[in-house]
């Protein structure tokens, strides 16, 4: 995957940094965007499927003051980006869209506002969203109170499947992006595999890349890659 050492650390290089990544997955101009909502930039990727019916995969791109924000959320940009990799040639039922949303360290507004967006007659068309916040540390993990139950059973169903270790749990006081899309009545999901030292590094200046465990951060991504390949092999209305 790519060498996280290359994570920029200045907030005013992450978008165009998040746009050069996904240009050398092989991203055509023709599929990714920048559009702005409210203030916010978020980063489209389009890829195509044979139905209009949608799944999202996101993670935010923006990181707090301190630290490069490495694990928090530079990892979750690096699995989107080989999520797209992973499928761009494959034959897929769902159109994917790709989403690096911005600010959602100050309140989730990247995602509140892209899916304030979305037309009313267009919501049922979204069958899910997957979000990836923060790997790279341990197992991977579901955050229960920022997930819809059918998508964690399916997650938990893959990792014995694929032998990965797998847990989940509830962070209390804590929101991620798929929030956003569940208060849309949108099946969402949060993958993560912080450890119980996160309150400890992410949001200091301990979040670097010589902090990401490489093994994890490829776990996490392949669970990750599997459950969106199996969103999109399920009836649009699997898991609402």
């Amino acid at each position: 995957m790519v060498d996280l050492e290359a994570v920029p650390c200045k907030d005013s290089e992450r978008l165009g940094a998040v746009k050069s990544l996904f240009e050398k997955m092989g991203v055509p101009a023709s599929e990714l965007s920048i559009e702005t909502y409210k203030g916010v930039s978020n980063l489209v990727v389009t890829r195509r499927g044979a139905a209009d019916e949608k799944i999202v995969v996101g993670a935010h791109y923006d990181k707090t003051p301190k630290g490069c924000g490495a694990i928090d959320n530079w990892t979750g940009i690096v699995a989107i980006a080989h999520i797209y990799k992973a499928l761009k040639a494959v034959h897929l039922n769902k159109t994917l869209v790709f989403v690096a949303f911005g600010k959602e360290e100050e309140g989730l507004l990247g995602s509140k506002a892209w899916v304030d967006a979305l037309p009313k007659q267009e919501i049922g068309r979204y069958c899910a969203m997957v979000n990836i916040d923060s790997l790279g540390m341990g197992i991977v993990q579901v955050a229960d109170n920022m997930s819809s139950r059918g998508l964690e059973q399916l997650t938990a169903d893959l990792a014995e499947k694929m032998n990965i270790k797998y847990a989940h749990e509830a962070i209390p006081r804590a929101a991620a992006d798929s929030n956003s899309f569940l208060a849309k009545k949108i099946p969402a999901l949060t993958i993560h595999s912080m450890t119980s030292d996160w309150p400890s590094i992410l949001h200091s200046t301990n979040d670097q890349a010589s902090r990401v465990n490489s093994t994890s951060l490829y776990l996490s991504y392949r669970l990750a890659l599997a459950v969106v390949y199996s969103i999109d092999k399920a009836s649009c209305d699997a898991f609402r």
